[in-house]
């Protein structure tokens, strides 16, 4: 294995042609300087220089030794700096899982730009996950942060989270129904009217688990559609086919022909964790988490 240190003294002799003016750039003796390039060429099994008198000079073989030993140096700066900015967090890569419900409340997109702004050489991936998934994907280091509808199991040793995004579901109402011209709307409305549900709803949740939150509220809905996501949802409230819950933020983005109504009675919501290896101390991942933590603050 090749010395980096006998390989700079050896640039050094080539480029200066003198031991002498070397080893003063060097800031060492002349001795030890001659001794290392002797070692250098008995290691190679070649020689590299001519010598004479006072001066050296390059031989064919030095001189094709040459290039090749500023080329590795050149690397080996780089690879330098590129330890230093990984050990900074200015460069490297991330693996970040999310939920729909993180996209749609503009979560990811804020930690992104604001990532990217703080750190342009970075490279991010983004991975659709499911919660479980996700969880499962941080303990095999396959993401290195997630965006999920529940929090870390209780006591789990490897996965840790904050909850950064809370948000009301909303109804959602076709313009021509008789229901969008109510203003507050009761659980008396809603009983026995067609609904179109997420399979996939906030917390990766089921069937059930929604008639179980409108039996809490005093309505029993008649599900006649069920989506994979808000968006497709929302498509089919627009063309009159029923009622839909979603989390608020999609107001913005809805279709046009549809109604929305607060529902402050509905005891559920959206809730957005962010999850990461309690192990990992990586600065990039420590300011990905701060970044998160100044958006839910505002």
């Amino acid at each position: 294995m090749l010395d980096l240190r006998q390989i700079r003294y050896f640039v050094a002799v080539a480029e200066a042609g003198n031991v002498g003016r070397a080893a003063e750039q060097l800031h060492i003796s002349q001795s030890p300087l001659s001794r290392q390039i002797i070692q250098l060429e008995e290691q190679l099994g070649v020689a590299l220089f001519e010598r004479a008198k006072q001066r050296v000079h390059l031989n064919a073989e030095g001189r094709a030794f040459l290039a090749e030993a500023r080329a590795l140096l050149a690397n080996a700066a780089r690879l330098e700096e590129l330890g230093r900015n990984l050990a900074s967090g200015a460069t490297g890569s991330l693996a970040i899982g999310y939920v729909e419900g993180a996209v749609h409340s503009g979560l990811v997109a804020d930690m992104l730009r604001d990532f990217r702004r703080a750190r342009p050489d970075f490279h991010l991936q983004l991975r659709s996950r499911r919660t479980a998934a996700q969880f499962e994907d941080l303990r095999q280091r396959v993401l290195d942060l997630g965006f999920v509808y529940a929090p870390a199991p209780g006591g789990d040793p490897d996965i840790e989270s904050i909850l950064v995004r809370r948000e009301p579901l909303v109804l959602a109402i076709p313009e021509g129904d008789t229901l969008a011209a109510v203003a507050d709307i009761a659980p008396g409305h809603l009983d026995g009217r067609v609904w179109i549900t997420v399979v996939r709803q906030p917390g990766d949740t089921n069937r059930a688990q929604f008639l179980a939150a409108c039996a809490e509220s005093g309505f029993m809905p008649d599900i006649a559609y069920e989506t994979a996501d808000p968006l497709t949802s929302l498509g089919l409230v627009s063309a009159g086919l029923g009622l839909a819950t979603v989390q608020e933020s999609l107001r913005s983005t809805a279709p046009p022909g549809i109604v929305f109504r607060d529902l402050f009675w509905f005891k559920r919501s959206v809730e957005i964790h962010l999850a990461w290896r309690r192990n990992d101390r990586r600065v990039a991942i420590a300011d990905l988490r701060k970044a998160v933590s100044r958006g839910v603050g505002e």
